[in-house]
């Protein structure tokens, strides 16, 4: 299977597009899905809006990060793989699904800063990435990377954490989370976007006691370590003040957990257990309720406590009934929750 897509931009705004919303990180500005751009078009002119440029890229799930009139975004630069060849090495046992094949595949991990407005190429880093663990139709980086003023921070699926300079793409520092923390790759690769505090870079790892690990964003070194789980999921983290606190969620394979971002420290635990250990579209809050949803329908809501420092269940969903929206993050508004669902359906509850 071989993996090409394109990087397409659309005219969506009115005619002058000259100044627009930086949009730096997965989900915006503030993380939260909310484009708080004007003039937006209600409603796209029959043909669509007109292309401006398009970008040919390799396989990967990576979403474009755009700042400062540049475009960011990852792919993986490999040969096309031969499924039938594929099978046979596999230990000489085909699998039920070729789709999951575990086995060596050569090639490289891309991040590419692109002219916003003409989509020439600026400056492109390339480095080595075998995939030893992730399933072969799932080829590509999954994280969008995250830009911070002079720094942009890319996440490969193999666990490799590396920071560029925007103005050139010069190596700053790196970082191996197989190497650093004995990660073993989850079976979707590594996936959860990296988030900047401060001068934190929180990054989900996996691994005994470093579940989610903080990082100094200009050295790269450890400032904290917490949690062990037995997976860390796909789930990226995110930070809402509830109860007065600013508190740090996670969602990994055994629960979400609520952690002060400055040291690591945890305030709250609830068991959540994600199919597969599926954790995927990160927690929603409203008020003091924290909503989470994935694979199978599984789905819950937390109610945190007025201080901040306590949660409990206050309900969960299941295989039967219950909200769940597989890769995406949910949409709260009126009371009712918003999901696309399997079976590419949307649901409401």
């Amino acid at each position: 299977m071989s993996a090409l897509c394109g990087l397409y931009v659309m005219l969506a705004g009115v005619p002058s597009v000259s100044v627009a919303d930086d949009w730096p990180q997965w989900l915006g500005p503030e993380r939260d899905t909310v484009w708080r751009e004007t003039g937006i078009l209600e409603t796209f002119p029959e043909g669509g809006p007109p292309l401006r440029w398009s970008q040919p890229l390799g396989g990967g799930y990576s979403g474009p990060a755009v700042a400062d009139g540049r475009v960011f975004v990852m792919d993986r630069q490999a040969e096309k793989i031969d499924l039938a060849r594929a099978k046979i090495l596999h230990d000489g046992v085909p699998p039920r699904n070729a789709n999951f094949l575990r086995k060596l595949l050569p090639g490289n991990e891309r991040i590419v800063c692109l002219d916003e407005k003409t989509g020439k190429k600026i400056w492109e880093q390339k480095w080595t990435c075998p995939y030893t663990t992730v399933a072969i139709y799932a080829i590509g980086p999954r994280a969008t990377p995250t830009v911070d003023g002079s720094r942009v921070f890319a996440l490969g699926a193999e666990g490799d954490l590396k920071c560029f300079s925007v103005a050139d793409g010069k190596r700053i520092w790196e970082r191996d989370f197989k190497a650093d923390y004995g990660l073993k790759i989850p079976e979707w690769g590594t996936a959860a976007h990296p988030l900047v505090d401060g001068n934190r870079l929180i990054c989900v790892v996996g691994g005994k006691g470093t579940t989610c690990v903080a990082f100094d964003k200009r050295t790269g070194k450890e400032i904290w370590r917490a949690l062990s789980a037995s997976q860390p999921g796909y789930c990226p983290p995110v930070i809402h003040t509830i109860g007065g606190r600013r508190q740090l969620l996670i969602w990994h394979g055994d629960g979400v957990e609520a952690l002060d971002p400055r040291t690591g420290e945890v305030f709250w635990t609830v068991p959540v257990k994600p199919t597969f250990g599926m954790s995927i579209g990160h927690p929603v809050v409203e008020g003091r309720q924290v909503f989470v949803m994935s694979f199978n329908r599984v789905s819950a809501c937390i109610e945190v406590s007025e201080d901040g420092g306590r949660a409990k269940l206050k309900w969960k969903g299941n295989a039967r009934r219950g909200v769940g929206g597989v890769f995406n993050t949910a949409v709260i508004a009126d009371g009712h929750v918003y999901a696309g669902g399997q079976n590419g359906r949307y649901v409401c509850a």
